[in-house]
């Protein structure tokens, strides 16, 4: 029998020996290893919908895009990465240290739109989903494997990030996944060197790649059996903190017109005491966090201990924002959940007790209904509604009227305008202009008020100068300076 008869074996060789058994090309694409990547491919698809489409419509939630925009374009043209939505002249590196968005400038350059920042946080979001994907597979096998990537991507707080237009968080998505997917297959080195940039995404994850330090010293018992390993995690994780410290006391206010860190505020009551944070506030949190995630099950591996610096900055705070489950916060709990689930399902498999390994056996099954089903309360639910395709006429209008604005004018503007003027214009905050005359103001309006009622409140704004309303449509106005 020749070797182009012979049958094939289960590992996919003949049973002549000479190699490995050709498989059509859709075979190949079939197969297990590709599921991480295929299952990425199509949330990059989804996230990229999502984004584009919200923006498209003008759905801006926040300033956070325009503010974003303003410092890429300055890297992206060599310059400093200056945000004067933060005020005029403010550079970014000292609010937040995220120099990482650098990396986005070169596609800016050639793209420049906000369009690039929201399709390419939708490929870091869906690169996440690579090796949690992976590593569920290789612990649990792929059908259960894959069941928990898709969990994960379509979790609630990548699903929430996703829906807020664009943040820096996106960076530590993979960064995070791949560093603790290397943690559990044992592989230090690697580990270590995804975590080292996590201190360049922003200043607190050096805190959270300490963390990961410390997490691979316990997987190591203490460096005892690797001792290696256990120098390599002890270096990480005096680096983490050391560069958190560096950031916090002498980068940040270096940068900061102050010459402080303005998020300290977030920790104190200003006058009075700080607040504290409501108990079922933060059970309610908690129990979003772990229970439809994880069936509370990653609260059996170590790996969730990466997860503590996250909530512990969010519940020492007295901001509103940080302690609820919208927005962008929970986003990097996230990597760190599900890989904690994947290595808790796998102990949890060789467990002595029959009712832990039946619940661990049927808890990818669970977890992967449960985001399906919260998804028709999240926003890819609004990627099955027709209208979300549509460009309102309303938005059209608005187009129309802020294209009257020239390239390179002072712009004082509220949310929705800031999308569509960032990348052109000099935008700044309404009401934050710090002595800085705009030559356009452009508005929403709102109660019901008349255009030429807004143009009296800019001339109060700036005393001694005359805004007359250049145009108003789709509930927009722009006024502009003519003394």
């Amino acid at each position: 029998m020749d070797s182009a008869t012979a049958p094939v074996t289960a590992h996919g060789r003949s049973a002549a020996g000479t190699g490995p058994a050709r498989r059509s090309p859709a075979a190949r694409l079939r197969a297990p290893r590709l599921d991480p990547y295929w299952l990425g491919g199509v949330l990059f698809v989804l996230y990229t919908a999502l984004s584009v489409c919200r923006h498209r419509r003008m759905l801006t939630m926040s300033w956070d895009l325009g503010i974003f925009e303003q410092a890429i374009r300055g890297y992206a043209h060599l310059q400093a990465p200056v945000a004067d939505l933060k005020g005029p002249g403010t550079n970014i590196l000292g609010d937040h240290f995220s120099p990482v968005t650098a990396l986005i400038a070169p596609l800016y350059r050639v793209f420049p739109t906000p369009v690039t920042l929201l399709v390419v946080q939708a490929a870091l979001f869906a690169l996440s989903a690579v090796p949690v994907t992976r590593l569920a597979a290789h612990l649990l096998g792929r059908g259960r494997g894959l069941a928990l990537g898709v969990a994960y991507g379509l979790s609630w707080g990548v699903q929430r990030a996703v829906d807020f237009d664009f943040h820096e968080i996106a960076f530590a998505m993979p960064l995070l996944a791949f560093s603790l997917e290397a943690v559990v297959r044992g592989r230090w080195r690697a580990a270590v060197l995804w975590a080292v940039p996590l201190v360049a995404v922003k200043e607190d994850l050096g805190v959270t790649a300490a963390a990961i330090g410390a997490l691979i010293l316990l997987r190591v018992r203490g460096g005892r059996k690797n001792p290696g390993a256990a120098a390599l995690a002890a270096a990480l994780t005096a680096f983490g903190l050391a560069a958190t410290a560096l950031t916090l006391g002498l980068i940040i206010p270096g940068f900061n017109n102050s010459g402080g860190y303005d998020y300290w505020n977030k920790l104190s009551g200003g006058d009075g005491p700080a607040p504290v944070i409501p108990v079922d506030t933060a059970l309610r949190t908690l129990a979003w966090t772990l229970l439809p995630t994880t069936g509370l099950l990653a609260l059996r591996s170590p790996v969730l201990l990466v997860a503590l610096p996250t909530l512990g900055w969010r519940f020492v705070s007295h901001d509103d924002h940080y302690w609820g489950t919208d927005w962008h916060y929970s986003a990097v709990l996230m990597p760190v959940l599900f890989i904690a689930l994947a290595d808790a399902l796998a102990g949890a498999a060789r467990s002595r007790r029959p009712w832990l390994r039946r619940y661990a056996h049927q808890l990818p099954a669970a977890v992967v209904a449960a985001a399906l089903a919260m998804t028709a309360s999240l926003p890819l639910y609004g990627l099955t509604l027709p209208e979300t395709y549509r460009i309102p006429e309303s938005v059209r209008a608005t187009e129309r009227l802020l294209e009257k604005i020239p390239d390179g004018a002072v712009v004082e503007a509220d949310v929705a305008p800031i999308s569509r003027l960032a990348g052109r214009c000099r935008v700044l905050w309404i009401g934050d202009t710090r002595g800085v005359v705009p030559d356009y103001v452009a508005l929403r309006l709102t109660d019901g008020r008349a255009p030429a009622d807004l143009a009296g409140d800019a001339q109060r704004m700036h005393p001694g100068t005359v805004f007359t309303v250049l145009g108003s449509d789709g509930g927009h106005v722009v006024l502009r300076r003519v003394g």
